[in-house]
């Protein structure tokens, strides 16, 4: 599919490209907990698809049953718990805005949980799987949604890890082939699960049933996630387009394409939508139209999911900066950058009114004051930081490449805990909500561990 793309030549298509260009290897051994056998044919997506993605992370840009109405993301906890489940197994009661229930909570991607977390975190389950994990998972009331590499996008129950459904993206698989796995996060409502997979496709799942709703075909991979909106759908696609469909039936509202691949999901605030890509722009869309109304070229790949605050928009890039926008006039506010460690910036910020904190390449977490682009404090690891961070409370989390899960205090950035999550390291950022932390981690029997009391 990434041969129709017509846009212009890149380093984003040459990594890209390079992506999709790796060794086939027979998948051998089982799957861990919670993941079904996989059947006969399938490669392993390990080696084919992991790895390219960690190289993706660590070079060059890849720039890249109808219900009547959507209730809002946050009203669905109320829906979710079993009739029947034993007091000691099930999850705390839930609230409408204790769940996290698509990549970064709220649709203006600022990552902020609002459901508290214990004082002293504590491994509550794990399931593996061969493939891992890169998705980043959602809470909804009672349960956990989360994509794998290996193409299922599984429903688990929060309190114990025990899988409720499983979905495949394709029904059946042809000898010497795979699954196309899921790279984007599920974004959930009242009634769906919906997530991108790496062929293109669309797929709207039933909440409750884990069945086929509809899907729909872009033409490029999707490996960001969706925004919700009332009853709309907002993606973008390496096909070099931003979506916007239907949550009920799929039925495609606008697309407006862009001049390159979208890696970013579109953070949303009122009636606009923001996308940035490898076409090194900023536009600003009108929901409801699709018209664009803003556009900004800042000579810059992103690769990241911009974060939004009134008029202003927060996003790192490829070239070694964080930048702050004013959209409405069209100005760089501020710029920073780390002249010590000049690396690129994947990870998505999180916001608070004083701080934008925000990973590195450079293996540190930064916490840059917001008015004014000066560092207050930076976090080392031993990885790339490519996950992004979450602020819970008076502390924030984030995951490292060196397969750690980081706690620190917010004011400051002192190390509080390091907690491991077994696999090849973490791109996926945490989700919180219920009082619990979901994390995966990338690479073989890749895990996804829940934190929490």
């Amino acid at each position: 599919m990434d041969g129709q793309i017509q846009s212009t030549p890149s380093r984003c298509h040459e990594l890209a490209g390079a992506l999709r260009m790796r060794n086939v290897r027979t998948r051998t051994g089982g799957w861990g907990l919670g993941v079904g056998e996989p059947q006969e044919g399938e490669l392993s997506r390990r080696h084919m698809l992991a790895a390219g993605v960690s190289a993706l992370l660590a070079t060059l840009p890849a720039c890249a049953q109808e219900s009547k109405s959507v209730k809002p993301a946050a009203a669905a906890a109320n829906q979710d718990a079993p009739a029947k489940a034993k007091p000691e197994a099930a999850a705390k009661p839930s609230k409408i805005d204790a769940s996290w229930p698509t990549f970064r909570r709220t649709a203006d991607l600022a990552g902020v949980a609002s459901s508290p977390l214990p004082s002293k975190l504590k491994q509550k389950w794990k399931i593996t799987s061969k493939d891992g994990f890169t998705s980043t998972a959602a809470i909804v009331g009672e349960h956990v949604y989360v994509g794998a590499l290996s193409g299922e996008m599984l429903c688990l129950k929060l309190a114990t890890g025990e899988i409720v459904w499983s979905y495949r993206t394709l029904d059946k698989v042809e000898k010497n082939t795979f699954l196309p796995g899921f790279q984007s996060s599920p974004a959930v409502t009242a009634d769906g699960v919906f997530a991108g997979d790496e062929d293109g496709i669309f797929h709207a799942i039933d909440r409750k049933t884990g069945q086929k709703k509809w899907t729909f075909a872009s033409n490029g991979q999707i490996i960001a996630s969706a925004n919700v909106v009332g009853d709309r759908l907002i993606f973008g696609s390496y096909d070099s387009s931003l979506y916007c469909l239907k949550a009920t039936d799929g039925k495609k509202l606008w697309q407006y394409q862009t001049e390159d691949r979208v890696n970013g999901s579109p953070a949303i605030s009122g009636k606009h939508t923001f996308v940035t890509g490898c076409d090194q722009h900023m536009r600003v869309i009108n929901i409801e139209t699709g018209e664009q109304e803003t556009d900004m070229p800042l000579e810059r790949f992103l690769i990241a999911s911009p974060s939004v605050s009134g008029d202003l928009l927060f996003v790192g890039t490829h070239d070694s900066e964080v930048i702050c926008l004013d959209w409405r006039k069209k100005e760089i506010v501020w710029q920073y950058s780390d002249e010590q460690r000049d690396q690129p910036y994947h990870s998505s910020a999180a916001l608070t009114d004083k701080l934008v904190l925000i990973g590195g390449q450079d293996k540190q977490l930064h916490a840059i004051d917001r008015t004014t682009g000066k560092g207050v404090w930076k976090l080392a690891t031993r990885g790339q930081v490519n996950s992004s961070p979450v602020i819970v409370g008076d502390r924030v989390f984030v995951g490292s490449k060196d397969g750690f899960l980081y706690e620190a205090k917010l004011a400051d950035g002192t190390l509080i805990e390091k907690h491991q999550v077994p696999g090849r390291g973490i791109s996926a950022s945490p989700a919180v909500g219920e009082g619990c932390l979901v994390i995966g981690a990338e690479g073989n029997d890749g895990a996804l561990v829940c934190f929490g009391e």
